[in-house]
């Protein structure tokens, strides 16, 4: 699992180890049952508090993303198909939220937006093919 974080974004730390956890899951790099490193061994490399790390993984359990277990590593929570594909929704709302702001802000069609999206994904070299509406 690959977790970085930048002291700069103006984000807190605990949030942006806590989203990338949820990226993570979302994209199915991590699944249910995988093991997360432990505080100590995630504090180190980061250079991050071991208590900012453990406040992004209480609030995971918390959100029910992570399980705990006495005495054995946090693990993702068991999710369901829907549940996946809900994370999955969640994340590319959130990423595109910025992107719908802007084109309200600059009165873009809705069509322009679209074919743009359609556009860039084409040039990123999407996996999967634009789909007609």
């Amino acid at each position: 699992m690959l977790l970085f974080v930048d002291p700069q974004s103006g984000v807190p730390i605990f949030r942006q180890l806590m989203d990338q956890v949820k990226l993570h899951i979302a994209s199915g790099m991590l699944k249910p049952g995988d093991e997360l490193p432990s505080i100590r061994n995630l504090s180190v490399p980061l250079g991050v508090n071991p208590m900012t790390i453990s406040k992004a993984y209480n609030l995971l359990v918390h959100d029910e993303v992570l399980e705990r277990r006495p005495g054995r590593p946090l693990v993702v929570a068991p999710m369901d198909s829907h549940e996946i594909a809900d994370r999955r929704d969640a994340q590319l709302r959130g990423g595109l939220n910025p992107a719908v702001n802007l084109v309200r802000q600059l009165d873009i069609s809705h069509e322009e937006a679209i074919r743009t999206f359609k556009s860039m994904l084409e040039e990123t070299g999407s996996t999967q093919p634009a789909e007609e509406d």
